[in-house]
């Protein structure tokens, strides 16, 4: 098992930028691809961005596609999301979650095995 913790969560205005980390615990995290989920009140849990087990391929969600940067450092046990050019709507709590299967590049939750408490991003107005 992998346990994993979000952080550099916060409030930030519209057209700023964040980082978030997810820091790994237990097994290591070369063994899971790696992606990256929001949920924003009311709304169903969705993909941001994933990382291939290497780093060498990223996929991010049309929302966020060239605003966001997903990269990890294996030796270090951490993945990161870079975000920039940050929004209103891009309010959520953000979820980083580890993948063993093949289709982590789907996005879809159900082949995420592990997943973080969650950090809450606010962008203000």
């Amino acid at each position: 098992q992998v346990q994993l913790v979000e952080s550099g969560g916060g409030l930030v205005q519209a057209g700023g930028s964040l980082r978030l980390s997810c820091a790994a615990s237990g097994r290591t995290l070369r063994s899971y691809a790696m992606g990256w989920f929001r949920q924003a009140p009311g709304k169903e849990r969705e993909f941001v961005a994933a990382i291939s087990w290497s780093g060498g391929r990223t996929y991010y969600a049309d929302s966020m596609k060239g605003r966001s940067t997903v990269s990890r450092d294996n030796a270090k046990n951490t993945v990161y999301l870079q975000m920039n050019s940050l929004k209103p709507e891009d309010t959520a709590v953000y979820y980083c979650a580890a993948s063993p299967s093949a289709t982590y590049y789907t996005g879809s939750p159900v082949t995420y095995a592990y997943w973080g408490q969650g950090a809450q991003v606010t962008v203000s107005s």
